[in-house]
């Protein structure tokens, strides 16, 4: 199958650094990004010899085109918990040939069926049977969500195993703070952090089929139609776990842009008119709603969030076990996407950081999976994207450039906005920064806990801090529309918890108890929690003397420096105690 992942593509820059700390990780990238095979092989380990790939990375929407048509000749199947992989494999290729299978859990054993051609597909359907019986009747939707039955005519091992299944969600958070703290250096833990939370080949492959089957009841009211994810699922940043945002796709409707002719006949569709594009929206979005609850199989708890700002189906999809939300009229979501997309392909240190700091802002309930005042994921990242921006010698371009590297056909506005910038990544040139994980990290730390919140605004447009248009706590300007904060939800006490925590992680990142591993481990070679292992234990809140969202006003942040100083010479310089905590944070 064409291989590329659909959310990261690798600059060349630096990877051969990179190859030498880090190999695991490294050739774990090398097997998700649209970089061919020649190009890997004639990469050195000599920075300045290195060769950059031609033609290799692909572009964000060539990356979604050929996912989704590999999706298009993809099944789910629910399976036996002991299905025989062998029988099952044999049983599916009487219809053709298999690309890919992998098997996972969710409300049961699953497997994701990729087919040769999608002709098979259509031999699978005449040898599916719908399902009848006496006491209840189903609904003659022939979806492409199948289950798997054994008739008792195959001869089942009695002594069968379960099949290998794949991961779907992150390690628990005590899990992960043990394995970081045997790693040798922060650089390794972020590495390892990154490949351990970022989406796999096999999640991705399930949230374009969900997007499919979703495309399947849409199309029966436009039959051009096309469901796209969108956000963390395709950007380079999400997480195994994270939500799955889908967006109906009608401006590839074929007659929207036929030029008429000056003179003769024309024919016209006789439409229903409305009195706004939100409007018709709103119907959209409630017709496709009610047909998901009432024919879509495995779609349960749907809520149709019509009347909000960016009008939405929400629901939950068992067989998959994403929580989706689907969208119509959403493109400035979409260019978001692909500038973030861009933005991790540039240098193989940006995704690392973000999800280094993500997972941070999570483990102290900085972000939340629950609306509400505290900062998103997507203004988090967008405030890494601008630090990299403010460097000495700048890791990321701003977006200005990037729009002045656009050609003819990148250009895009958007309700009245212009949300140009380049596409082809071969296209920019980067400055050669040399800094290491630890080092960004720390100074990302240092870099906002002396920001002018009151003051200045965050705009990754222009890359430099700007005067604020409004009071809000926190000001981040929206990419492309310079009238919108992004980050206006979040209230003051958020915003200083953040700042406290940075200034606390950044003190601790300088300290010889944190920054390097302990000389000794612990009884069975375990090592007690350092470097960002140490960041993401809660008991670092309650060290810092960081109180919770009801508590009371905190004491100044470097008094709470000495205090921690001082707690620490009473412990004989010993930090151990700080990754004493068991509880797992989300």
């Amino acid at each position: 199958m064409a291989a590329s992942i659909a959310v990261i593509v690798l600059h060349m820059r630096g990877r051969g650094c990179f190859s030498k700390c880090f190999p695991k990780l490294h050739s774990c990238f090398q097997r998700k990004l649209g970089i061919s095979t020649a190009a890997m092989k004639t990469e050195t380990t000599n920075k300045k010899d290195e060769i950059e790939p031609k033609g290799g990375v692909k572009s964000f929407y060539t990356v979604q085109e050929e996912r989704m048509e590999q999706a298009e000749r993809s099944v789910l199947i629910s399976c036996p918990s002991k299905t025989n992989e062998k029988k099952f494999m044999k049983y599916l290729s009487r219809h053709g040939d298999i690309n890919k299978c992998f098997f996972y859990e969710s409300y049961g054993t699953y497997a994701v069926v990729e087919f040769a051609h999608k002709e098979s597909l259509t031999s699978l359907h005449q040898g599916t049977a719908i399902p009848s019986v006496n006491h209840e009747a189903a609904v003659p939707f022939k979806s492409r969500l199948l289950s798997l039955k054994n008739t008792g005519s195959l001869d089942q091992s009695s002594g069968q195993s379960a099949p290998l299944c794949q991961p779907q969600t992150t390690v628990p958070m005590n899990d992960l703070i043990l394995r970081l703290s045997n790693e040798s250096s922060i650089d390794q833990q972020i590495s390892s952090l990154t490949e351990m939370h970022q989406l796999t080949e096999e999640n991705v492959c399930l949230r374009y089929l969900v997007c499919s089957l979703l495309k399947d009841i849409a199309a029966a009211y436009f039959p051009e139609c096309k469901v796209r994810p969108f956000g963390s699922s395709v950007n380079g940043f999400g997480k195994l776990g994270c939500d799955l945002d889908m967006f109906l796709d009608l401006d590839g409707i074929s007659g929207r842009s036929l030029k008429k002719l000056k003179a003769g006949f024309s024919l016209e569709y006789q439409t229903k008119r409305s009195a706004s594009e939100r409007a018709v929206t709103q119907s959209i979005l409630s017709v496709i709603g009610e047909c998901v609850d009432q024919f879509g199989p495995g779609c349960v708890g749907v809520q149709k969030i019509l009347q909000a700002r960016c009008p939405l189906v929400r629901f939950a999809h068992q067989p998959s076990g994403f929580q989706c939300d689907l969208t119509a009229n959403n493109r400035v979501a979409m260019k978001s996407t692909e500038l973030l997309y861009l933005c991790g392909g540039l240098d193989w240190r940006v995704r690392c950081l973000v999800f280094g700091v993500r997972c941070w802002a999570r483990s102290h309930s900085i972000t939340s999976s629950i609306p509400g005042a505290w900062i998103t994921n997507f203004s988090l990242t967008v405030m890494v994207l601008f630090f990299l921006q403010r460097r000495t010698i700048p890791i990321l371009p701003t977006l200005d450039y990037l729009k002045e590297l656009a050609g003819p056909l990148d250009k895009c506005v958007i309700d009245g906005n212009d949300c140009t910038f380049v596409s082809d990544v071969s296209k920019i040139r980067l400055q050669d920064n040399t800094e290491t994980l630890e080092q960004l990290l720390q100074e990302f730390f240092e870099f906002y806990g002396s920001f002018a919140f009151n003051r200045m605004s965050i705009n990754i447009r222009k890359g430099r801090e700007q005067n604020k248009s409004d009071v809000s706590p926190l000001h981040i300007q929206n990419p492309f529309d310079a009238s919108l904060n992004v980050s206006k939800n979040v209230n003051a006490t958020q915003l200083e918890r953040f700042v406290g925590l940075c200034r606390e992680s950044a003190w601790m990142l300088q300290q010889r108890e944190f920054n390097a591993p302990p000389a000794n481990g612990a009884a069975g070679g375990t090592k007690a929690p350092w470097g960002l292992a140490a960041l993401l234990s809660p008991s670092v809140s309650q060290a810092a003397g960081v109180k919770s969202r009801r508590g009371k006003k905190r004491e100044p942040a470097s008094e709470r420096i000495k205090s921690l100083l001082e707690s620490l010479k009473d412990q004989g310089g010993k930090a151990t105690s700080l990754g004493a905590g068991k509880k797992t944070c989300g």
